[in-house]
Parts: C-alpha cells; structure tokens; sequence
C-alpha cells in the first residue's frame, strides 16, 4: 500500500510535549516530518534508503523525522514501514551558499601519505558513531543550545580552502571564546571521543534512534566514552584544536546516518 503526502512548501510545524517544535523542512540538508497514523496503533518501524528512521509520538499520532542528504535531488522520494505502507513526500530544491576560507597550515589543506592514513582511520571511527542506531523512545527532536553565542548559517556552504574545492559544510559554527562551557543539549550517551587531525578534539552523543550530535575543536574533553549524560550536562569546553580559523563549536546534527542543518532542531 502507498500513502501519497504531496506536501506543500508551507511549514508544518509540530508542538510537542516539551512545548519545542520540530519543523517540517524538506529540501538536502533538512528534515521531512511526516505523518505515519494514529499511536492507538503499534509504533511503526520506518525506512528511507535502508536506514532505520526516527519514530516519535505527538498529539497521539505517529511521525517519522526523515534526515535528508544534501546530495537528495528535488522530486519525490519514499519511507518504507514494517507493515508494508510506503510513504510518498516531496523534496524540494533548496540552493547553499559558497565560502572561501585561508588556512595557514597547509598540511590541513593538502595531507601527507601519513596524515592520510591517519584520516581514513579516524574516519572509520567518526562515521560509525554518527551512523549509530540505539532503540531510545523519544517524544521530539528538539534540541538546546550546546553553547550560547552568535550562530553561523553555514550549514551546507560549499568550502574552499586556499581555493581547493572541498565537500560541503556539515554542521553549525557557534562563536564564542576559548573555554567556554558546552552542555548536552539533551539527554545521551556518549559514543566516541578523540583528537582528530580535521575535528581536533571531538566529542559524539547518541541521543536514541539515529539522533547523534557532534562537537569538534574542543579545548578540553570533560567526557569518556560510554558516559550517560543529562540534558545542560557539560561534556566540554570550545577551543581552536583541528582544522580552524580561531575559536568556536562545530556543532553537527545527524538523523538516520544523514547530516541536517541544526539551526532545524534548536529551540528557539
């Protein structure tokens, strides 16, 4: 059976328990929050390109929030449930600006045979904790600022360093000074941490069904792995370690394996 949402570009916004909202953004880089019927019914288990999708309850009905790649091309696009249904939604085309960034360490623009080795191993690491799926019941995908201060809107920038052409942006910068606290922007467990060569020091926190955030250039690392956290728990401190211009938090948000602009979840 297939479920047809041709959803239009109006918003649809969800008020949920916490009184946060989780906004329907269907384009590369958002979140497609889709309808999937009444919680009198058992909690459905979703798809999309073969990764498990969150499932939250609100207002007694099930939605599924859909994290869409930035490389989705506009047109429709499909959910797979447990129970046979496909739902069918809307991508629509969303454009990302360009960035053209100076880096005075050239090693960080062109690596060497051994800091490749050391990439590809790091790599390994990093993608298998962002692509982590725990079974979690979760009532929003709302999140809390991990860190007051101005936030960038480069979600999705398409970077250039020294004027090489690199992979899109991934996340939000969050400026403020070295040392200042960072705080779990809800409840998690912490996956992995490490320095790494581009993210420098780095802490990654599974949030429950495919929710994970991530924090790089990390002054201090306040956390282990394995640690369960509270929501406003500290678990670092911003710095300028890895591949940067000056202090700040690369903060990334990841649903279903996917990268997604967190300027969607963060509270207002």
């Amino acid at each position: 059976m297939t479920t047809r949402l041709f959803l239009t570009c109006a918003l649809l916004t969800l008020a949920t328990a916490s009184n946060a909202e989780a906004v329907h953004s269907p384009w590369p880089g958002g979140i497609a929050i889709l309808d999937l019927g009444t919680s009198a019914q058992p909690q459905p288990a979703a798809t999309y390109n073969a990764k498990r999708v969150l499932v939250f309850e609100n207002n007694a009905r099930w939605y599924a929030a859909v994290g869409l790649p930035l490389a989705t091309t506009a047109g429709n696009n499909s959910l797979d449930l447990d129970d046979g249904r496909r739902v069918i939604f809307e991508v629509q085309s969303h454009e990302y600006r360009e960035q053209r960034l100076t880096i005075s360490n050239k090693s960080y623009v062109t690596p060497d045979q051994e800091q490749l080795e050391r990439i590809a191993g790091e790599r390994i690491i990093i993608n298998a904790a962002l692509a982590n799926y725990r079974e979690h019941e979760l009532d929003s995908v709302s999140l809390a600022a991990p860190v007051d201060g101005p936030r960038s809107s480069s979600f999705g920038l398409r970077r250039f360093f020294n004027d090489q052409p690199r992979a899109p942006h991934k996340g939000m910068d969050i400026s403020a000074s070295e040392g200042v606290a960072i705080h779990a922007p809800r409840d998690g467990v912490v996956t992995a941490t490490g320095n790494y060569f581009f993210n420098g020091n780095t802490v990654i926190v599974d949030h429950g069904q495919g929710l994970v955030t991530m924090y790089c250039h990390l002054s201090k690392i306040q956390v282990a792995e394995g640690d369960t956290l509270a929501s406003g728990e500290q678990l670092g401190e911003v710095g300028a370690t890895g591949r940067v211009t000056g202090p700040h938090l690369h903060f990334g948000v990841y649903l279903n394996a996917t990268a997604v602009d967190p300027a969607i979840l963060l509270n207002p």
